[in-house]
């Protein structure tokens, strides 16, 4: 998960800056190359859904860390706008059969010996935010060798696909075949599209696009502001240390108050940061921005879906697909609208404000499923 998460989709975070100065890159092209990396995940997540890696998940997890790793690489090399998009889709591809078949195969093997539930499922996707920690530290670390300059972030992209080649060994050697399955999976029948599955659906819709904003643009809002290289760094250093143990924080919570609780306080908190990194004065917009942020989109996106399942309890799997491509497009959408509105106002304030509100009408949308959580 950091090689696929943290470097293969959230690498571009740190690295957006330098690639804005040193081309240069528009905030409209900002948003597009974003936005062209959301629409492979997504894809790629329509993709895997289907049974055509069953019996080789192994073999296409590996395979697409591997596309991971190239994929960074190419884009040190590549200075159009297109390209950048076509190389940053085909890495939202990679990152989505990553996550599925790479998943699939661990909580597999936690289920099988009985510890699968929260404590399997925080440590795998923790090393999402272990790898965008990192991700921040390969940035700055080489920012402050190299200085600013069309070279260093090039260099930063070589040095995050040379790092997930890295991880590529270590998940070779780790990662143990999928564990045998003790019969064919049933048919769903189609989900049934009540009021709460259809709210919930659209709320997570609306999450999708109101995180991805600061998700992309935090760090490029810090330079921005000349908040400094290590305000920039600490910015995504501290999201990831939050992301990375986001789970298990929030657990104490989700056993108190339910899965439709800790639902709504985290995207009542993430607004509140998102807020925060369009009105706080610096250095502390970006910082408070990123800590909320990382603290909760990790536990949204994962609780979220287990609401979805308890709300679908005969076609889970579809529940969680149309769950899923909701998300995509609000992710897609969110630096579309942003880039636009950064490139007429001449600052990512307007569409932070914007993602906030969208945020609270996610909560809105949700409130009256609530008390409708089995």
């Amino acid at each position: 998960m950091a090689s696929a998460m943290g470097f293969g989709r959230f690498s571009f975070t740190p690295i957006l800056p330098g690639m804005m100065d040193g081309l240069p890159l528009s905030s409209s092209d900002a948003g597009l190359i974003a936005a062209g990396n959301f629409a492979g995940y997504l894809a790629g997540a329509v993709l895997g859904a289907y049974g055509w890696a069953t019996g080789r998940e192994r073999l296409v997890g590996l395979a697409a860390l591997l596309a991971t790793a190239l994929l960074q690489l190419a884009m040190g090399v590549t200075s159009t706008v297109w390209l950048f998009i076509a190389i940053r889709f085909l890495a939202g591809v990679a990152s989505a059969f990553a996550m599925i078949f790479i998943s699939s195969i661990v909580l597999g093997h936690a289920s099988a010996r009985g510890r699968a539930g929260d404590d399997a499922q925080s440590t795998h996707f923790g090393g999402v935010g272990l790898g965008i920690a990192l991700s921040a530290l390969v940035v700055v670390t080489l920012g402050s060798i190299l200085g600013p300059g069309d070279s260093t972030w090039r260099t930063e992209w070589f040095a995050g696909g040379l790092v997930s080649l890295v991880m590529l060994v270590v998940v070779w050697w780790l990662l143990p075949p999928s564990p045998p399955r003790s019969s064919q999976p049933t048919r769903e029948p189609p989900l049934e599209w009540g009021r709460p599955v259809v709210l919930t659906t659209l709320s997570y819709g609306l999450f999708g696009f109101g995180y991805v904003i600061t998700a992309t643009f935090v760090v490029t809002m810090a330079r921005m502001g000349n908040a400094g290289p290590w305000v920039e760094f600490l910015t995504w250093f501290l999201a990831g240390l939050a992301a990375s143990v986001s789970i298990f924080a929030w657990r104490p919570l989700m056993l108190r108050f339910g899965l439709q609780g800790v639902f709504v306080a985290g995207l009542l908190v993430e607004a509140a940061g998102v807020l925060a990194s369009a009105v706080l004065p610096l250095p502390y917009a970006p910082l408070v921005g990123g800590v909320l942020l990382g603290a909760t989109f990790m536990m949204i996106t994962a609780y979220g879906l287990r609401i979805g399942r308890a709300l679908s309890p005969a076609s889970p799997r579809r529940a969680l697909a149309f769950m899923t491509a909701a998300f995509g497009l609000g992710q897609i959408l969110g630096p579309l609208v942003a880039g636009a509105l950064a490139e007429t106002t001449g600052s990512f304030a307007l569409p932070s404000v914007v993602a906030a509100l969208v945020l609270l009408a996610a909560v809105v949308v949700f409130l009256p499923v609530y008390r409708r959580i089995p």
